[in-house]
């Protein structure tokens, strides 16, 4: 049987079986250390009834007018007798027992003192120099039986203390891994993307080495991710300058030159050039959305940013405007407005390069904070729409985009705490691709 995964119930199970265990051996223990005094109590109490009833019974036996022969005491009333006793001659003749003795059960006198028979604990005593004889008798059975009843009334308690005791532990433990469960519940509620360091000072001593361990690893990840971010960051925004000049000169050349063929390769040259300024710009704009300030410390209102990114994509791209469908009302959020420009931005994009040309794109803002980009197009095969997202991934090998939208746009939902969700063909339609962002509008606080 395998051990609990649980340290809390391994924890518990432990001490509740070691005081299980430590009750019954302490129950056991104080029996067999109470059995002599037992014994010697219940000595003193057959060696009084003796020296009791014998000057009684020589009373009764020297006032007896002609009567001879054994005589039984009679009973009052029905009871268990634990004691009895039979009084004799110097001959052994008995002259007096209790009403339950059997006279063949007890030896022959063998002088005052205690003895002992397989069943009996026997006590004698005699009177006028030997001629009367008393000899009381308490049976084994009934020794043993107290005894038994005293262990079993120590062991007892354990059917009610061992629940209660168990119960008792299990909340102690909970109370104590209680810093364990919110340090625990401190890294769920973080995002993908957020490496700071978790509070850990409520922690147990014995735990707070692995807390400082694991933040130390948060730390040295991060430092990674920023390091790799800045440099993508850097590397674009350095390729801009050179990547504007050389376009420039590829433009140039093409206007200067009166060869068709030169023409048209330094034609070539500049799209080259054009699709890695847009890998550079998706760099940067990939590293802002890994890496930027995601909350603000003011409410913005998100329509007019939907409204400017809309309009300006699709002017820029030539192509007919998009159809917008905003609420009447704000959209109020705590998010930061270039990034969610960057994400309206990167959705529009992706519609205008990968739609049908011509084809109607529409965006809609709901007030709850949902976000809905959808675009004529051929439904997406399953496995082509489930790779869709990841970094250099394209829908189709023959569009010029560089892989990063959707990808830019995943980056900041997550940050975010939202969900993003591809479908191809929109939903109640037999075609179409729909990009749909579940974004809450304001930050939950930690």
């Amino acid at each position: 049987m395998r051990a609990p995964r649980s340290l809390q119930l391994r924890l518990g199970l432990a001490v509740g079986l070691a005081m299980t265990v430590l009750w019954a051996v302490g129950a056991i223990a104080t029996a067999r250390l109470a059995r002599p005094e037992l014994d010697e109590v219940f000595d003193s109490a057959l060696e009084e009834t003796a020296q009791r009833v014998l000057p009684l019974a020589v009373s009764e036996i020297l006032g007896r007018e002609g009567a001879t022969g054994a005589q039984t005491v009679p009973a009052t009333r029905s009871h268990e007798e634990h004691f009895t006793y039979i009084v004799r001659d110097a001959t052994g003749a008995v002259l007096l027992q209790s009403h339950r003795a059997d006279p063949a059960a007890f030896p022959p006198y063998a002088g005052p003192g205690f003895s002992e028979t397989p069943k009996l604990r026997l006590y004698s005593e005699e009177a006028l120099r030997g001629s009367i004889t008393i000899t009381a008798a308490e049976r084994l059975a009934y020794r043993e039986r107290v005894a038994r009843k005293l262990q079993l009334g120590l062991l007892a308690p354990i059917a009610l203390m061992v629940p209660l005791s168990l119960g008792a532990i299990a909340l102690i433990l909970r109370l104590g891994f209680s810093s364990l469960r919110q340090f625990r519940l401190r890294l769920a509620e973080r995002g993908a993307a957020d490496l700071s360091v978790v509070e850990a000072e409520d922690l147990p001593a014995e735990v707070q080495p692995l807390a400082q361990t694991m933040n130390a690893l948060l730390a040295r990840l991060d430092a990674a991710f920023q390091a790799e971010r800045s440099f993508a960051a850097n590397a674009a925004h350095e390729l801009r300058t050179p990547l504007a000049g050389a376009i420039a000169q590829a433009q140039r050349l093409g206007a200067e030159t009166k060869d068709p063929a030169a023409a048209a390769r330094a034609a070539e040259i500049e799209g080259v050039l054009k699709r890695l300024t847009r890998l550079s710009e998706g760099l940067m704009q990939l590293a802002r959305a890994e890496g930027g300030k995601l909350r603000t410390d003011t409410l913005r209102d998100l329509r007019p940013v939907a409204r400017i990114m809309a309009e300006d994509t699709a002017r820029l791209a030539g192509a007919p405007p998009v159809a917008l469908d905003l609420p009447a009302g704000p959209v109020q959020s705590d998010l930061d407005a270039d990034l969610f420009g960057i994400l309206c931005r990167n959705l529009v994009e992706n519609a205008l390069r990968h739609g049908t040309p011509g084809g109607e794109i529409r965006l809609e803002l709901t007030s709850e904070g949902r976000l809905v980009v959808e675009n004529a197009c051929a439904t997406l095969p399953p496995e082509v729409l489930a790779r869709l997202g990841m970094r250099f991934e394209r829908g189709s090998g023959t569009t010029k985009g560089s892989g990063l939208g959707l990808a830019i746009v995943r980056a900041i939902v997550t940050r975010a705490g939202g969900q993003l969700v591809l479908a191809s063909p929109i939903p109640g339609r037999t075609g179409g691709f729909s990009a749909t962002v579940d974004l809450p509008l304001i930050a939950s606080p930690v």
